[in-house]
């Protein structure tokens, strides 16, 4: 059984490890002010960002879905890993070596499947890119060569060769200590007649890297006739590799990509190498299959969704370039991006292009000229005779719920009406009329359609994340609500700014505070140390806190607290006094009214002494009132 990585190593993960940077390999952050930055939740499909980092506590938050927590939980929750998994790689990256109770380290049981697979492509990369060199890999150099890639190319995308016996990188990998389970779960081995063979045997190699920059999976390109296999083999979906999931040197164009709020899609390996040593530096490409919804999710984390992003496509000018093209027309609206097309004249590909007419003829390609929507309205418009008003109906009756699906509806006009010039009716309104029906009867269809998602900064009445637990029995969590709004303020300061509200909030009891969720953060705070922990390491004692969360409700309302900004710019001791006041101040009233309410059932017949004891501490609290009036946060 794994030993338990050792506590004070964990905390040297956290604080080496600055959140913004992890977060940043999966998605483009921009500044959100206050020292938070934001961005598009990976968790949740949204199109305003409501994910918000805080670089300063090692916090995120997304204010829609409120996932939130630390830089492990983060990796956890992305990558679908386990606690333990998570450290070990984020302590690699960070070159800490961890130590392990109960047991000590044994590298070969200790770490888990997903770290051991990335572990096991990371060292068959390096074994192809060796082979490469070989005498036998001569074809594949030649293959390379031909298309206009030398050698430090081929060095920069890590591009390999895998030689065509049947179990080189087999026993390769055996020698390094992986299993036979090991080494066929992760797709490098399948099983043959006598035991596990190579997957991939005499094909170049391109490696597949997650957004993170992981291997995770190859592509392998045939380069002998005698190969029966298919023109490219991909590894074969693992627990690391999703087809679906995973965009072709998206790990090299990210940055680039998040800059420039552009992207070129191609369709190949070699078409994204040409692409790149041709200085257009934001292209990838799918691995084996259609450009899809996941696909997009990714590019709009990169892209952000602002206005002026573009996507640009690259499809052959063949019948399946122009089929590639409309099916990737039928996902453009998940894209507030703006959507081009480029076909590279004579159907070639980014590849061929660079090698006829060179590097300046590749970057003017992916030049955004022709929108994809109108690349796609003409495929469909071409298949008519527009000579004949039958003809002209038809396409009508084609095109128009297509055009019916642009959800903007200044720019769905402006389609119709060059729909309206495409097939030669003179009548222009009279085809903007016609998508104006056809989109209100498809919104009909739908019905009233799924709730409004919630704004950042909106509030669950309940519960803070799916699987919650309902909260405690109390009044609903309303930010309209001046008490829950200085509570929500309060524990904001006691999370983000403990020094300026220590030691008297740790005098507060969760009974101070009237929402149920405000009271669960409250109760952590306490079995964290109180405030006055937070000022000498305010990391680790926001980690107390979540760690003493005792559901993801709690904790999620913990990490949005501790992200989202204080409503002042200038928070200072003044500020804080005015919320522990307030705060107190209608404690202190509400116990009031509570004994008020006890005197007038006690009446003039109850014990003397205990009416007495009711009347005195009505007159202490009525004091005290009228001090926290008076006097503010002198009077605590």
């Amino acid at each position: 059984m794994a030993g338990r990585i050792n506590d004070e190593d964990v905390k040297a993960v956290r604080d080496a490890v600055p959140i913004d940077a992890v977060v940043s390999d999966y998605l483009q952050l921009r500044n959100a002010g206050g020292g938070n930055l934001k961005g598009l939740c990976p968790f949740h499909d949204e199109k305003s960002p409501s994910f918000q980092v805080s670089p300063s506590k090692g916090l995120f938050h997304c204010f829609g879905c409120q996932e939130g927590g630390d830089t492990i939980a983060f990796v956890m929750k992305i990558d679908h890993l386990t606690f333990s998994e998570t450290v070990e790689r984020l302590a690699a990256q960070a070159g800490i070596t961890l130590r392990y109770e109960e047991g000590g380290y044994n590298p070969s049981n200790q770490r888990g499947e997903r770290i051991r697979l990335v572990e096991a492509h990371k060292i068959a990369a390096q074994f192809y890119i060796d082979q490469l060199e070989s005498p036998e890999a001569e074809i594949g150099r030649k293959f390379l060569a031909e298309r206009g890639f030398d050698q430090a190319a081929a060095a920069h995308f890590g591009v390999g060769y895998s030689p065509a016996g049947w179990d080189h990188l087999t026993r390769f990998l055996r020698g390094k200590g992986f299993s036979d389970k090991e080494l066929t779960l992760s797709g490098l081995s399948q099983e043959g007649r006598r035991g596990p063979i190579d997957r991939f045997r005499g094909r170049l190699m391109w490696p597949i890297r997650d957004i993170s920059g992981e291997v995770v999976g190859f592509g392998a390109r045939k380069l002998r006739e005698d190969d029966n296999g298919p023109k490219y083999l991909n590894t074969p979906e693992t627990p690391i590799y999703k087809k679906g999931q995973v965009l072709y040197g998206v790990d090299l164009a990210k940055k680039e990509i998040a800059k420039t709020s552009r992207a070129v899609v191609v369709e190949g390996y070699t078409d994204v190498m040409a692409c790149h040593l041709a200085g257009v530096t934001t292209a990838i490409a799918t691995c084996g299959t259609a450009f899809g919804g996941d696909h997009i999710k990714i590019l709009r984390r990169l892209l952000m969704d602002n206005g002026s992003a573009r996507v640009i496509f690259t499809f052959d000018g063949d019948a399946a370039g122009q089929k590639a093209a409309l099916r990737a027309f039928e996902d453009d609206q998940k894209f507030a991006a703006e959507t081009y097309i480029a076909i590279a004249p004579e159907g070639m590909d980014p590849c061929e292009l660079r090698l006829a007419k060179g590097d300046e003829a590749v970057a003017d390609l992916v030049e955004p000229r022709t929108p994809l929507f109108e690349f796609a309205l003409r495929q469909i418009v071409g298949r008519y005779d527009l000579e004949t008003p039958a003809g002209r109906a038809a396409a009508l009756d084609e095109a128009g719920p297509v055009v019916a699906r642009i959800k903007n509806s200044g720019a769905q006009h402006e389609v119709a009406v060059q729909l309206a010039g495409m097939l030669g009716i003179l009548d222009t309104q009279f085809v903007v009329k016609r998508v104006a029906q056809l989109a209100r009867w498809a919104r009909d269809r739908g019905g009233r359609g799924p709730a409004p998602q919630q704004r950042p900064g909106q509030q669950q009445n309940q519960s803070y994340g799916p699987s919650a637990p309902a909260a405690p029995a109390g009044p609903a969590l309303n930010l309209r609500s001046p008490a829950h709004r200085t509570e929500r303020e309060l524990l904001k300061l006691a999370l983000q700014r403990p020094e300026l509200v220590s030691p008297t909030f740790d005098a507060y009891g969760v009974d101070e505070f009237t929402a149920p969720p405000y009271a669960a953060v409250r109760r952590c705070v306490e079995e964290a140390g109180g405030a006055d922990a937070g000022i000498a390491e305010p990391q680790a004692y926001l980690a107390r806190v979540l760690d003493a969360a005792p559901d993801n409700s709690v904790r999620a309302m913990v990490t949005e607290l501790a992200v989202e900004a204080i409503l002042r710019k200038t928070v200072d001791e003044m500020y804080a006094g005015i919320q522990l006041v307030q705060v107190r101040l209608r404690a202190v009233d509400r116990r009031i009214r509570e004994v008020q309410g006890s005197l007038t059932r006690l009446g003039g017949q109850g014990d003397p002494a205990q009416l007495t004891a009711v009347q005195n501490e009505l007159w202490v609290l009525q004091q005290y009132a009228q001090a926290l009036r008076e006097r503010g946060a002198d009077a605590l």
